[in-house]
């Protein structure tokens, strides 16, 4: 089961929608191949929890020991931590919309959780290419 927490106050965002979403994504993403080196099949239940730009910021500082906010944190007993307003400054970047920015790092989550790697410019390449492929194939 995945469901979708919002934390946050900065921005509305449809979390039954991104929610539906998830559900896709993650049955997606249980076919992997990749799947067996990561803990997503073990997983019971997965939450993605909306946060701000300064409680991703806490986080970062808390748990990986980096400054400042970052997109998307997973952590391996299932929770993926996003920033809606890091994911509003890309959409506006990149000329996307802050929905698919959240789409893509909700699945960039998943993939973490399944075993994937952004360690090295390979695993980052790779990573990306299935979260961009896995994000379009949902149209939800």
């Amino acid at each position: 089961m995945i469901r979708v927490l919002n934390r946050q106050r900065k921005l509305a965002v449809n979390a039954r929608r991104l929610e539906t979403f998830a559900q896709s994504a993650l049955s997606r993403c249980l076919k992997l191949p990749r799947l067996k080196s990561g803990v997503l099949k073990e997983l019971t239940e997965i939450s993605v929890i909306l946060v701000s730009d300064r409680r991703i910021a806490q986080i970062h500082g808390q748990f990986m020991n980096e400054p400042g906010p970052t997109d998307v944190i997973t952590f391996q007993h299932g929770d993926i931590v996003i920033s809606v307003e890091t994911a509003k400054r890309q959409a506006r970047e990149f000329g996307a919309t802050v929905d698919h920015e959240l789409r893509l790092y909700l699945v960039h989550g998943l993939l973490h959780l399944a075993g994937f790697d952004d360690r090295t410019s390979a695993g980052a390449a790779e990573m990306k290419r299935f979260q961009e492929r896995l994000t379009r194939a949902i149209h939800r």
